[in-house]
C-alpha cells in the first residue's frame, strides 16, 4: 500500500484552475519531485497534502487514512519551505525545539530528539547560534532538522535550495540525498528546476497548466519524454517538426522540415502520414569535419552558426544548407582545450536512428 495517494484532486481559485484531476501515488522511503514552471500548480498540491490547503474535489490519503480534513498539524506531516522560516529571536535549539514544546513533548525527552536531529544534519556543537549566525546552507539543515524532528511520515520541501548560489545548492543536493537514506522518511520535493529535480528523486512528476504530463523515473523522463512539453521543458532538445513517410521493418522515414528524410526507430503510433516533432538531444548528435561511416545513421552538412560554452561541455549550433539549425553537444575533454570549431566552419552533423524520439502532435 502507497503511504501517500492523492485522488483526483482539483483546485481552483476563482475562474483559474490551479491543478486539475491529479492522481498519483508515492510509496514509503521515496524520494519523489513535483517539477514543472511557476504556475502550474506543484505548490498548491504541496499545500494540500500538507492540509495548508483544501481540494475542492478528490481526497488525500496518507498511510492508509483519509486526511483530506485535518488539520496540518494532526497529519504527521512537515514542510520546509523556501524562506526557512526561522524565528530569528531563537538559537538553534530553541528553534528546533519550537514543535517539540508545541506538541508537549516531555522535557526529558527534548534534548536526546534534538542532539539526534542535529547529529542528523550535521549540526551538532551549533545549537546555541542564532539564525543570523549561520551560512545559508546550515539555515537550510536548521529548518530541516526542525521539521525531522516530531519524526514525521512525510518531510514536504518547498524549493528549499532556490536561493543558494550554485556550488552550495550542489554540496546540499547531496547532503539531502544522503539524510533522505539515513533517515529513511519519504520526501516530496517541489522544484522548478530539472537539473535539481533529475539529481535528487527517485521519480518526478513533470507538471503543467494543473496537470501531471509524465510521471516516471528521472532517466525516463530525459530519454523517453511522452510529449513535447516534456521533451522541451527538461534539459536542452532540438524539436524538429517531422511528418512520417513510410515505416518499415521497425524502421521509420520522417520527412524533418528544413533538413530531409531521415531514418528513425519505429516507435508506437508512427505511421504514414502522421505528423509530430522528432525530440534529439544535442548530446546524441556527432558533430566533426567528417562524420563517422556508420551504415544506417543520418548525415547532414552545414556551418557552424554559434556555440554556447558551459566549461564541461560547449553546444554548437549548427545551421544546415537549407537554413534549419540544430544544437549539437561535444565535451570539454581534452587538455586546455574550450572549443573546436569556431563560427563559419564546414561541419557534418550525424545520428543514430534510436537517438531521438518521435512524438505526435
Amino acid at each position: 500500500m502507497a503511504l501517500l495517494e492523492i485522488k483526483n484532486v482539483s483546485r481552483r481559485f476563482g475562474s483559474f484552475l490551479a491543478v486539475d484531476d491529479v492522481s498519483l501515488s508515492i510509496s514509503a522511503g521515496e524520494f519523489f519531485c513535483l517539477l514543472g514552471p511557476s504556475g502550474c500548480g506543484k505548490t498548491t498540491l504541496l499545500r494540500m497534502v500538507a492540509g495548508f490547503d483544501r481540494p475542492d474535489a478528490g481526497a488525500v490519503w496518507i498511510d492508509g487514512a483519509d486526511v483530506t480534513a485535518l488539520a496540518p498539524e494532526q497529519r504527521n506531516v512537515h514542510t520546509v519551505f523556501q524562506s526557512y522560516a526561522l524565528f530569528p529571536h531563537m538559537s538553534v535549539f530553541d528553534n528546533i525545539t519550537f514543535p517539540l514544546r508545541m506538541s508537549n513533548v516531555a522535557k526529558a525527552d527534548i534534548q536526546a530528539r534534538v542532539a539526534e536531529a542535529l547529529e542528523d544534519v550535521r549540526l551538532t556543537g551549533k545549537e546555541k547560534r542564532y539564525p543570523n549566525e549561520l551560512s545559508g546552507g546550515q539555515r537550510q539543515r536548521v529548518a530541516v532538522a526542525r521539521a525531522l524532528v516530531n519524526r514525521p511520515k512525510i518531510l514536504l520541501l518547498d524549493e528549499p535550495l532556490a536561493a543558494l548560489d550554485a556550488k552550495l545548492k550542489e554540496q546540499m543536493q547531496l547532503e539531502l540525498i544522503t539524510l533522505q537514506k539515513e533517515v529513511d522518511i519519504t520526501f516530496i520535493y517541489v522544484t522548478h528546476d530539472q537539473q535539481e529535480a533529475l539529481a535528487l528523486s527517485h521519480r518526478v512528476a513533470v507538471m503543467n497548466n494543473g496537470r501531471i504530463e509524465q510521471l516516471d523515473e528521472p532517466s525516463r523522463i530525459y530519454g523517453f519524454p511522452r510529449n513535447r512539453f516534456v521533451a522541451d521543458f527538461i534539459g536542452q532538445c532540438n524539436l524538429l517538426e517531422a511528418r512520417v513517410v513510410a515505416t518499415a521493418d521497425g524502421v521509420g522515414n520522417l520527412d524533418l522540415a528544413g533538413i530531409g528524410t531521415v531514418r528513425q526507430r519505429q516507435e508506437d503510433g508512427m505511421s504514414a502520414g502522421g505528423q509530430g516533432v522528432l525530440a534529439l538531444r544535442p548530446e546524441k548528435i556527432t558533430i566533426g569535419h567528417s562524420a563517422p561511416a556508420e551504415d544506417g545513421w543520418n548525415h547532414f552538412r552545414g556551418k557552424v552558426f554559434d556555440f554556447l560554452y558551459f566549461g564541461d561541455v560547449t553546444i554548437y549550433v549548427v545551421e544546415m544548407e537549407n537554413g534549419q539549425r540544430i544544437e549539437a553537444m561535444l565535451p570539454n575533454s581534452a587538455p586546455g582545450r574550450a572549443k573546436f570549431f569556431e563560427p563559419g566552419d564546414a561541419v557534418e552533423v550525424s545520428w543514430r536512428p534510436d537517438a531521438g524520439s518521435f512524438l505526435l502532435d
